[in-house]
């Protein structure tokens, strides 16, 4: 789960995280208030949308010279009229996709006198099961172009969860940044402060870019993204008050009502599959005979029949899947069960698009004649490959 900028500044100073004063706003009379109530004459104003690169992000609806989605305002008067032609426009960036996204609220903050600019980030290294603090001198709107072409400027700190954040980290942070004196220790304080809220808060991703020295001698997060862990949102229900639904794929967000992992993808083939690894295995065989998957689908170990349906529904709600394949191996969840599913759901749907199911492992043989007897088109398939073959074939025809 994402949260907006705003939000994950609120949340970091709660670990004593310094940062600008800042209010969100959802109108332009919001934003108008929020600037009035700021030290000024100088405002930054931001939209926000869970994408990175908003700054040299470009509007679809204003001229190609426009500025993009974080401005500075030399007035009030300037606040309102990058207000007026931010909010409900489409903000296109390079993680937005052409698509863009629709800008509904706005953060407007102190404008800060800016010395030097760093990077500071944090994420979980499955690989070593420890955190990676990843900090750079190079902070700012160019820093995936430093990670592509000065990777020596780039330096990781890797920190093991049982010990905890260390004095000796601090200090390899401290260094890596180049800082000297009070700066220094300023960077180990809050490199404590942000590996704390990392781990408080279960986050997956914290990203500080860029995190700034001011004139006047201080360090500030200037700006944050923030991911959380959805398998520990249980513990955090106040992270869950923040969730903006109006950022998220409706599929995706209708997914989660019923416990389903839902990425929608770009091709023509619907997968249901139980199990990440076995999803990421037959769209991989999806794409070597030619086609492309239109989604990963997960639906765990517990389907019920009530599952099962929402999935099909999920699937047939992108107009571009033209076929479907189901791929499940009965362990904990029965394969007589599924196939009932199957059948409830292609029924309920009015299923109108080539079906292939291939089951293997527990109750297989009651979950084929279920298949066999239920009077539907289905495609049984004997392995992966050949459902595969056979999804692809059938799509083809239809194309």
């Amino acid at each position: 789960m994402n949260v907006h900028e705003y939000q994950g500044k609120e949340l970091l100073a709660r670990f004593g995280v310094g940062i600008p004063a800042g209010i969100a706003a959802l109108t332009v009379e919001e934003a108008v208030a929020a600037a009035k109530q700021l030290p000024g004459p100088l405002y930054v104003v931001k939209a926000q949308i869970h994408a990175g690169g908003r700054g040299k992000g470009k509007f679809k609806e204003l001229p190609a010279d426009a500025k993009g989605g974080v401005r500075l305002a030399k007035s009030v008067e300037e606040v309102e009229a990058f207000a007026k032609e931010m909010l409900g426009n489409t903000l296109v960036t390079i993680q937005t996709g052409e698509a863009g996204k629709q800008v509904n609220r706005l953060y407007v903050t102190d404008g800060v006198d800016i010395a030097k600019e760093y990077y500071l980030s944090m994420v979980v290294d499955r690989g070593t099961g420890r955190v990676a603090m990843i900090v750079s001198t190079e902070g700012g709107m160019d820093i995936e172009e430093v990670a592509h072409s000065a990777p020596e400027k780039i330096a990781t700190i890797t920190i093991d969860p049982a010990q905890g954040f260390m004095p000796h980290h601090g200090r390899a942070v401290g260094y890596a940044l180049k800082l000297t004196g009070a700066l220094n220790k300023q960077a180990a304080t809050i490199a404590q402060q942000l590996y704390t809220a990392f781990m408080s808060l279960d986050c997956d991703m914290l990203e500080i870019n860029p995190l700034v020295e001011t004139q006047d001698g201080n360090l500030l997060v200037l700006d944050t993204k923030m991911s959380f862990d959805s398998n520990a949102l249980y513990r955090h229900p106040d992270v869950v008050a923040l969730r903006d639904e109006t950022e998220e794929d409706p599929a995706e967000i209708e997914a989660s009502k019923y416990d389903l992992a839902y990425i929608k993808l770009d091709g023509n083939i619907g997968c249901m599959v139980n199990g990440a690894g076995l999803a990421m295995a037959t769209m991989d065989i999806i794409k070597l005979n030619g086609e492309f998957p239109a989604n990963f689908l997960d639906v765990g170990g517990g389907a019920t029949t009530e599952k099962v349906t929402a999935a099909f529904k999920l699937i047939l709600s992108d107009p571009a899947v033209k076929g479907i394949l189901v791929n499940i191996f009965g362990g904990i969840m029965k394969c007589d069960i599924i196939a009932d599913g199957i059948v409830a759901a292609a029924k309920e749907v009015n299923l109108q698009v080539p079906l292939v199911v291939r089951l293997e492992g527990t109750n297989v043989q009651q979950g084929k004649d279920i298949l066999a007897n239920s009077g539907l088109p289905i495609v049984p398939a004997n392995d992966l490959g050949d459902a595969a073959q056979k999804i692809v074939a059938a799509v083809r025809k239809v194309s």
